[in-house]
């Protein structure tokens, strides 16, 4: 009876304080759960649930909260509770000291589950990171790599994916993202050789974010073309390598195929993603300007993105225009957010669309025009602006981007007569165009589609087994007719 009563105003006082607990702990409490289910029944669905949980609680996180979910999800005094809880900053051990207690009557004699260690150096690594602990982050994130690839659990690949991130992210916040590439590339190794295509998938991004980092886009395109392929697993990993492919595009000049990527990764990119989508739009402006296309004026008009993208609205006004001296004042009043977005080198390849603009606007106004008063247009500012010019308008001529002759004997630039568009193939290749881009729209669509796991297996076993039973009834329909005629 005595045990009895005991063990009854234990339990009374344990549920006292689990219900005393702050709310951001019952809330991981609760994900621990959900990560435990769903590493029993092995349900992916429900790990990556409670993943998009943790970040909705992200920044809600403190280090009293973690250390009371340390000590509820670990068993206290282990090698993992150790490791885990040395990353943290000290603070709070007073009012820990009941609620540790409390834990470890909870947790005695449960061993833990590799997902939710897993889990454990997941959030602190992100609580690190949001506080700014830059070093205290890439020490648990380089420990828990080292966990991590001592596991062979594949229902861990989701946790592992997002580790991966953010092991990357906190050494490019230190300055060494280069310390790690060779780490990165045996952790691709691993995931191809355990059919991780998540794991794949994450680390080659994060491969190809390290190489343009560092400005290496010969090395990025070997590996984005030796990668094996498959299906996209994550909408924001899909994203991201459309983003990183239309950059390496645009460096080798190969400006359509950029222009594609760059804008579906755009498109693609989640609503909440603003920052992505700016920057997917600031690099789809430029491609499109390289390709003599005026962005639509929609485009920089988009909710939360005007500010952002105001350089490149006065950049495009001025290419539009054909205006050399107000294209040179955009660069340099702009040329440190350019700077900023690595993309200086680009704009100055405009300038050569910027003179074909403009002598474009000036072959359409004048039927005929001296070479001098071309050059005093288009404002070149170089020794000799009649030759200059003259050498502009034969290779303008030459590439068709204008319809006239050059008179050289007179120094003059005559233009023809501009013809009616609908009497050419134009109007035929922009529907062209754009059927094309419904039809691949419809069918990424339908590959896109989600149906119940293994369905497709079941219909073709009872198919299979709908043609064994035929092949039973006719053989022995043939064996009953074989008895037949031997009496």
């Amino acid at each position: 009876m005595t045990q009895d009563v005991e063990m009854k105003d234990t339990q009374a006082h344990s549920n006292s304080l689990s219900s005393a607990d702050p709310p951001t702990l019952k809330h991981l409490k609760e994900i621990a759960s959900l990560l435990e289910t769903g590493s029993y029944t092995k349900e992916t669905r429900r790990i990556s649930r409670a993943i998009r949980l943790t970040f909705v609680i992200r920044h809600k996180l403190t280090s009293r909260v973690l250390h009371l979910f340390l000590d509820y999800a670990l068993v206290p005094g282990s090698e993992a509770h150790g490791k885990i809880s040395a990353f943290l900053p000290k603070g709070g051990e007073h009012e820990m000291e009941v609620d540790t207690a409390t834990s470890a009557v909870q947790t005695s004699g449960k061993s833990t589950l590799p997902e939710l260690e897993i889990f454990c150096y997941l959030i602190v690594l992100l609580f690190l990171i949001d506080q700014k602990l830059y070093n205290e982050a890439k020490a648990c994130a380089a420990a828990s790599i080292a966990r991590l690839k001592s596991l062979k659990r594949r229902v861990a690949d989701v946790l592992a994916s997002k580790l991966y991130s953010f092991y990357s992210l906190s050494y490019e916040l230190t300055g060494d993202l280069a310390e790690i590439r060779g780490e990165l590339l045996t952790l691709h190794r691993l995931t191809t050789l355990h059919h991780d295509e998540l794991g794949q998938e994450t680390l080659l991004n994060l491969l190809l974010r390290n190489y343009l980092h560092y400005n290496l886009y010969d090395q990025a395109e070997k590996l984005r073309s030796k990668a094996p392929s498959f299906g996209a697993h994550s909408n924001q990993q899909h994203c991201r390598h459309l983003f990183y492919i239309g950059k390496i595009q645009t460096i080798q000049l190969e400006y359509t195929d950029a222009k594609e990527s760059l804008l579906q990764a755009a498109r693609k990119a989640p609503v909440a993603a603003r920052g992505f989508r700016i920057q997917c739009n600031k690099w789809a402006v430029i491609v499109r300007l390289l390709l003599g296309e005026i962005p639509e004026r929609t485009m920089f008009m988009q909710k939360g993105m005007e500010k952002a993208l105001r350089p490149y609205f006065e950049l495009t006004n001025a290419v539009r225009i054909g205006d050399l001296e107000l294209f040179r004042g955009v660069t340099e009043k702009f040329s440190s957010t350019f700077d900023k977005d690595r993309t200086h080198n680009l704009i100055v390849r405009l300038r050569h669309n910027v003179i074909r603009t403009g002598l474009r606007n000036i072959s359409i106004s004048y039927s005929r025009i001296s070479l001098a008063d071309v050059a005093k247009k288009l404002r070149l500012d170089s020794p000799n602006p009649v030759a200059d010019a003259e050498s502009i308008v034969a290779k303008a001529i030459r590439d068709g981007a204008i319809d006239a002759t050059l008179d050289h004997a007179n120094g003059w630039m005559l233009s023809k007569e501009t013809g009616d568009i609908y009497s050419t193939t134009e109007p035929q290749s922009a529907f062209d165009s754009r059927i094309a881009f419904c039809l691949n729209m419809h069918n990424e669509a339908v590959r896109a589609l989600r149906y119940p796991p293994n369905s497709h297996k079941e219909k073709e076993s009872a198919e299979k087994r709908r043609e064994r039973q035929q092949q039973e009834q006719e053989l022995a329909k043939h064996i009953a007719e074989e008895e037949d005629d031997d009496f």
